[in-house]
C-alpha cells in the first residue's frame, strides 16, 4: 500500500464520555495524519482523517479498539470522505454535529 488516503470513520458503541475524541487526536497525530473528529448526536464518534495510506490503515485498526473505557460495537469506513482543509495541521476536535 502506498500513496495518500482520506477516509471517514463512524465509530458506534460506548465511545462518548470515555475520551475517544482526544485519544483519536493524539494517536492520529502521532501517525502523521490530519483531519477532524467530533461527537455526533446519536452517540457515535465521527472522524475524517487523511495521510499516508499505511498510517490511515493502521489508524482504522486502532479505532476498532479505542481508548481504555471505550467499547466499540461497530466501525464504518467510507473512502470518499473529504480531505482536510489545505494547509491544515494535526487533527481538530470539532463541536458535536
Amino acid at each position: 500500500m502506498s500513496g495518500h488516503r482520506s477516509v471517514g470513520i463512524i465509530v458506534r458503541g460506548r465511545v462518548q464520555g470515555v475520551g475517544y475524541r482526544a485519544w483519536t487526536k493524539g494517536v492520529a497525530e502521532a501517525r502523521g495524519l490530519t483531519g477532524t473528529v467530533r461527537n455526533r448526536p446519536d452517540g457515535s464518534v465521527e472522524a475524517c482523517l487523511a495521510g499516508p495510506a499505511e498510517a490511515v490503515a493502521a489508524m482504522i485498526e486502532a479505532c476498532r479498539q479505542g481508548p481504555p473505557g471505550a467499547r466499540v460495537e461497530d466501525l464504518a469506513v467510507s473512502e470518499d470522505a473529504p480531505g482536510p482543509v489545505p494547509g491544515a495541521r494535526g487533527v481538530q476536535i470539532l463541536p458535536t454535529a
